[in-house]
């Protein structure tokens, strides 16, 4: 795990990035939203709502923009064996059905 500030989708730096994390703020390199749950410190799996904070309210997708008061980003939140495992996943998604059109 690393003290530094990652992107929780691609890995990159976010080094440059002014705190607090504004709810429209992006990742420079693979355009993820940065406010949302998988980057807080309270991001749990294991927790109901997959959140540490009791009085948080419920955040559905994990992966979009939200409005949480309690977010806060959390250094080493990206994981790389589960990126490799989505890439993967993808890429067999991608074998049986065919690319994803635009």
């Amino acid at each position: 795990m690393t003290d530094e500030l990652q992107c929780w989708r691609c890995g990159a730096s976010l080094a440059a990035l002014r705190l607090p994390v504004g709810r429209s703020e992006e990742c420079r390199a693979c355009r993820s939203q940065l406010h949302v749950c998988r980057l807080c410190k309270s991001y749990d799996r294991a927790r109901p709502k997959q959140c540490r904070e009791e009085d948080a309210e419920e955040v559905r997708d994990k992966e979009r923009a939200n409005f949480c008061d309690w977010f806060k980003p959390r250094p080493g939140a990206f994981d790389a064996a589960g990126a490799a495992a989505e890439s993967a996943a993808k890429s067999a998604m991608d074998a049986l059905f065919g690319p994803k059109k635009p």
